[in-house]
């Protein structure tokens, strides 16, 4: 077991673990986020949401509220400037979310209908809390369950295609030695970035100038000057410390007001969404309803595999939670089949949220493929082995590196997995039954053009700068530690600007895709800058720049099948009594490329692991049919793992080199959370017999499913799993 450097990308710095660069900034509070930055005569808006899931907005009678202290304007559908949401942004199609207040509907509870712009935030939100909003309310629905009447097959989708085919199913399940027929649930869970999303806006020689907290200052730059049919050059995004964003942080309601309100006040405005806000504005991961077949010979080798995978999406802006999209690379058979469905509902749209499809759609295909590993009475790791395709099951492409088995490898050596006696229910401690599980992971590894300047300063110090988005992740260091490495010069001596979208276009922190994109272009910028300085001569006081465009480089990248992968083990205990379940060890292995900093890395594996045990067992967001809107739509009500709840866990990785590949590297950001819920799941399968087939795991259901268990025993029945 030993860290990846030995891609040909890399040689020396690249590999060695480094604290963040701005690490002392942060704990000491000299890194200003968002929200903090200070601004003279800045305004706060407050934004006021709708308390009905469907109807049409009244007049907004605002005189009162506009006459009460330190109120500047209040913004609604009858005098809120107008916008475009024609254009296609990076979408793909225009999102009419964003623009706001340009009618009279409500498509959901949380619908932003108006903001109360004031001189300090306890003045907007006062106000805000005093206006009067009436709607003529319509009926709605907002229930999401398998089999809804409702449900469709989206003709499009930004993340992967919503049906694939091969073979005849039906055929290959009738001839199969072993079935397995079964449908998993997850539930919507929410994005909750430690820093809440905050934008102020203000004009600033007649440039406009955005500070904010995002994953792409490109992105937001972009979007805001099509929705407000500006030249693009005068629109400037800032966001240097991101603390947090998981795929929520594009572009929302808040920083559109924002906008909105300077150029009506022409001061500085401020919006910060509350933590409740957050649950209705930026959006969620939408929950789901899998239906998986699989169908086996008698020596477990798949003949045909099915999963048809259902989600919601609102009214007003489809979104697809590509679930079905994992068993396209993971597993291969004679007969292979996955769909994509919606069901549009009265609720807000979803979006990306960490590892999207492939976190919910690996807790469905993983506990499945465990099932059939128990039918057909082979060890679970060597049912995966007998499946492991040789080329992409649907695109037939070949892999760039597919390491899943020797994760599996080092992860059974160090988790002990071959002493495990697979049969269920045996081995108790106490009052605990304790269980082991394991299932594979994947997400995959892309890459987008960016653009990227390093210059050579007489000092003998280096400036890298490209439009990075550091979300906690680490970007900063990385980018230190690439340019370092490929200007072969120790890293104290690099100094890295990020997160301003003046810097050029670059790829967003999303998809896993940001280290992998942005260290091309810092490659490729600071080897033009070290061919330059070879030639000799002085540096002028200005210095010596270079820069660089990905975009040519990645268009010639032959197609391949190109992920990330790893192997998951969980170790649970259960308390058949109270039903509590304790995830007591977790270990992942990995196969992702080089790694650039194996501090960072191992954090951000830790943090997906931390993720997906919170989703096994604590995370579920409740709608109210009756009023439409959420059920404790707080970090009160809305649970996940404490540091109670987490274990001691367990983080590596093993040789990934990805042979021709000009980079190397692979994405890790959020394969961490993928199979983790399916192992613990399995786990608890072993430790009591019961399968969970619904997320998450509540002591409750532990409770039932005990009892229905028992009551099937003494009735002599099959057990349900």
């Amino acid at each position: 077991m030993t860290t990846t450097t030995d891609s040909a990308a890399f040689t020396g710095t690249v590999g060695s673990g480094r604290t963040r660069v701005e690490g002392r900034d942060k704990v000491t509070g000299a890194a200003r986020y968002a929200g903090e930055i200070p601004f003279a005569e800045l305004a706060h808006g407050w934004l006021v949401l709708s308390t009905v899931a469907r109807g049409r907005v009244h007049p907004v009678q605002d005189t009162a509220v506009l006459a009460m202290p330190g109120v500047l304007a209040v913004l609604h559908h009858g005098n809120a400037p107008r916008v475009d949401t024609d254009y296609v942004g990076m979408l793909g199609r225009p999102n009419p979310v964003v623009g706001l207040f340009q009618h009279d509907r409500v498509p959901y509870v949380g619908w932003p209908v108006a903001m109360v712009v004031a001189e300090t935030s306890e003045q907007a939100r006062e106000a805000a809390e005093a206006l009067v909003v009436r709607y003529d309310e319509e009926p709605h629905d907002v229930a999401f369950f398998a089999g809804h009447p409702g449900a469709y097959t989206p003709e499009t989708s930004t993340m992967a295609d919503a049906e694939t085919a091969k073979g005849d199913v039906e055929a290959e399940l009738a001839a199969a030695a072993f079935v397995v027929d079964e449908e998993y649930t997850t539930p919507e869970e929410h994005h909750s970035s430690m820093e809440p999303h905050a934008a102020t806006a203000r004009w600033d020689d007649g440039r406009l100038d955005v500070v904010d907290s995002n994953q792409g200052s490109t992105w937001v730059a972009a979007e805001l000057a099509q929705l407000f049919s500006l030249d693009p050059a005068s629109v400037r995004v800032r966001a240097e410390h991101v603390g947090g964003a998981f795929g929520s942080k594009g572009l929302s309601p808040h920083q559109v007001a924002a906008v909105m309100a300077t150029t009506l006040l022409h001061r500085p405005v401020r919006v910060v969404l509350t933590r409740r806000q957050m649950f209705a504005l930026v959006g969620y991961r939408s929950p789901t309803a899998q239906r998986i077949r699989l169908a086996a010979d008698a020596d477990g080798r798949l003949r045909a595999f099915d999963h048809q995978a259902q989600s919601q999406t609102s009214t007003v802006h489809e979104f697809v939670e590509t679930s079905a999209a994992l068993g396209r690379v993971l597993y291969d058979a004679d007969a292979h089949h996955t769909l994509h469905t919606l069901v549009r509902l009265d609720v807000p749209s979803p979006t990306w949220m960490r590892a999207p499809g492939e976190a919910p759609g690996s807790f469905a295909v993983e506990s499945a493929l465990d099932e059939l590993a128990e039918k057909c009475g082979v060890d679970p790791i060597a049912l995966r082995t007998r499946n492991e395709p040789a080329v992409g099951p649907v695109s037939g492409l070949p892999f760039s590196s597919r390491n899943v088995l020797a994760c599996f490898e080092e992860g059974a050596r160090r988790f002990g997995w071959a002493g495990r006696d697979p049969r269920p229910g045996l081995r108790r401690e106490g009052r605990w039954l304790i269980g082991t599980g394991t299932a594979a992971a994947t997400y995959p590894s892309g890459v987008g053009p960016s653009t990227a300047a390093v210059t050579a300063e007489p000092d003998g110090s280096f400036t890298v700068r490209i439009n990075a988005a550091d979300i906690g992740t680490g970007a900063r260091t990385a980018m230190t530690l690439v340019a370092a490495d490929a200007l072969e010069v120790d890293p104290d001596r690099i100094l890295v600007r990020i997160g301003d979208s003046d810097l050029g276009p670059a790829m967003i922190a999303g998809g896993s895709m940001g280290t992998r994109s942005w260290a091309w272009a810092v490659r490729l910028a600071a080897g033009e800058l070290r061919e330059r300085l070879a030639l000799g001569g002085g540096i002028p006081p200005e210095g010596i720049t270079a820069r660089s465009n990905t975009a040519e480089a990645i268009g010639a990248l032959p197609k391949m099948e190109r992920h990330s992968f790893g192997a998951q083990f969980a170790e649970a205990a259960v308390d058949v009594g109270t039903g509590e379940v304790r995830v007591r060890r977790l270990l992942g292995i990995y196969a992702a490329g080089a790694i650039v900093n194996p501090l960072t890395a191992r954090s951000q594996f830790i943090g997906g692991m931390t993720w997906g045990l919170s989703m096994a067992l604590h995370e579920e967001a409740i709608r109210d049919r009756a009023s439409g809107g959420h059920v404790g739509a707080d970090l009160a009500g809305y649970h996940f793992a404490s540091h109670a709840d987490v274990p001691v866990i367990e983080a590596d990785w093993v040789d990934d080199h990805v042979p021709d590949d000009p980079v190397g590297i692979k994405g890790i950001g959020e394969i961490g959370v993928v199979g983790v819920a399916a192992a613990i799941a399995n786990a608890v399968w072993h430790a009591t017999g019961v399968r969970h087939r619904e997320l998450p795991i509540r002591p409750d259901r532990v409770l039932r499913a005990a009892q229905e268990a028992r009551r099937r025993a003494a009735a002599g029945e099959a057990p349900s799993a």
